[in-house]
């Protein structure tokens, strides 16, 4: 993994300056962000920045698959090397069934529009559908293979590599901890739920059931609301929403797992999952008066989750991690600025 790599710290961490050149070291490269580009027919997007509840919010159903790759390609964050890392808009799934406009659906055109030729992009790391954030896509499978070994072994050592952005209706009850449960994934009434398991048994364990663990830490609270940032150390579909309800405190915009919260005379307390259908989630009155929404548009608030974050190997065995940034969407900034929470 040898070559011309150089890095610089910034603010306690490592960047990459410029002169990246060979395959691997792209593993770490810079993070400073272009400004994302809006493409044409605005019909796609459910507002623009100071005019609409949700400015820059996609909807990803309404696109034509050379729609998609525009977005896609105008979500470039950083471009060295194999490796293309994108911002990922909320609401697109990264797989799907055959024949659905997926992520996964369009690498081909996107390797092509990105200049790749015969290299096609595949997935190393990638957001849920309903998140937003941090995807890396390569287009050598050695590296590819590398980084995933990377990402396996990290979370074995319970070193966390991805750090994800929240803001939750409810304040932990405490500014920093982990968060334990066991998880499994189940069909109620033909929809699929992940639900806590207390004290798995080892059956439990071989039918699927898997122990998850996350880091979490409370950055700023107002109005009620948190800014809470999120460290998975294991992987399970939903894990950080699950895990936010277990605390009592579920994302703005949780339209599946926030009815699992219940209050009577305003304690909150855990609903079981099994008894719980989905549905729009309810906010209290002063908050959606802070969020400046109207009832109907709460049912349109998106999940505010966001992978912001992922801290890469070096270019050589004694560099220091590279740490890639995906700035915040612009609704997700309205909501911080509405509710009158701020990064530290």
């Amino acid at each position: 993994m040898g070559g011309c790599c150089t890095l610089r710290r910034v603010s306690g961490s490592w960047r990459l300056a410029s002169g990246v050149c060979s395959a691997f070291k792209a593993a770490g490269f810079g993070t400073e962000a272009r400004h994302q580009r809006q493409p044409q027919g605005s019909s796609k997007w459910l507002g623009t920045p100071g005019k609409q509840p949700f400015p820059g919010l996609l909807r990803p159903e309404y696109l034509s698959r050379e729609e998609l790759v525009d977005v896609l390609r105008a979500s470039v964050v950083d471009q060295k090397g194999p490796l293309v890392t994108l911002n990922k808009p909320q609401g697109l799934p990264v797989t799907g069934k055959p024949g659905e406009l997926t992520l996964l659906s369009v690498l081909p055109e996107l390797s092509q529009s990105l200049g790749l030729g015969e290299r096609e992009l595949q997935i190393v790391q990638a957001s849920e559908k309903e998140s937003s954030g941090l995807v890396l896509l390569s287009s050598c499978p050695q590296t590819a293979s590398r980084l995933q070994k990377f990402f396996t072994h990290s979370r074995r050592a319970q070193r966390p590599i991805a750090t994800y952005w929240a803001v939750t209706d409810g304040i932990p009850t405490t500014s920093e901890g982990k968060i334990q449960a066991a998880l499994k994934l189940e069909h109620i009434d033909g929809v699929s739920l992940v639900v806590p398991v207390k004290s798995p048994s080892r059956k439990d364990i071989l039918e699927g059931v898997k122990r998850t663990l996350s880091y979490f830490r409370v950055v700023a609270t107002g109005s009620g609301c948190a800014l809470v940032q999120l460290q998975p150390l294991t992987v399970f579909p939903s894990q950080l929403q699950v895990h936010m309800v277990l605390q009592l405190c579920p994302m703005l915009g949780d339209h599946k797992y926030s009815t699992c919260v219940g209050t009577v005379l305003g304690q909150r307390f855990l609903l079981p999952a099994e008894s719980i259908k989905p549905q729009r989630q309810v906010l209290d009155e002063a908050l959606i008066r802070c969020l400046h929404l109207t009832p109907s548009q709460v049912a349109q608030l998106p999940l505010h989750l966001h992978l912001h974050c992922l801290h890469l190997p070096g270019a050589r065995p004694r560099d220091a991690p590279v740490e890639l940034v995906a700035p915040l969407p612009p609704y997700f900034s309205r909501t911080l600025q509405c509710l009158g929470l701020r990064q530290q």
